[in-house]
């Protein structure tokens, strides 16, 4: 599970972290701005990340101040990098990934697993739906 956090926080452009501490740590000082783009160039819509991470407008200002992300934003773009990549070692490719993430399921009274992402316990919710599949246990 930390291998997860870890690796979706390198690929947001964060340092090497050591652990939980170092996760949690690097996520108080705030990642790079450019851990937006990063998500965008994996296939996440400006909508979705507008809704899931940060509002486009300060995301722009961000940029332009070259700032890093809130501890709460970063919080919020590592949840979506984290479960993206979970997804898609349990679905195989980042397309098949991507489609699971956006199908409306019944689990979750008709939202999607992308919907659920706003919220940490939402966030969980998905997380252990694919633990279980990738445990065959749903389907």
């Amino acid at each position: 599970m930390q291998d997860v956090w870890s690796e979706a926080l390198r690929h947001l452009g964060g340092p090497t972290a050591a652990g939980p501490g170092g996760v949690a740590e690097a996520v108080r000082r705030g990642l790079p701005h450019d851990a937006v783009d990063r998500l965008e160039r994996d296939g996440f819509t400006a909508a979705e990340l507008d809704r899931l991470v940060l509002p486009a407008r300060t995301y722009r200002h961000r940029r332009q101040r070259d700032e890093a992300l809130t501890p709460a934003e970063s919080e919020r773009a590592l949840r979506v990098a984290m479960i993206a990549a979970l997804a898609e070692d349990t679905f195989g490719t980042a397309e098949k990934a991507h489609r699971w993430l956006r199908r409306p399921l019944a689990r979750f009274d008709g939202r999607t697993p992308l919907d659920m992402l706003d919220t940490e316990i939402g966030g969980r919710a998905v997380e252990d739906l694919l633990h279980a599949i990738g445990h065959g246990l749903l389907a």
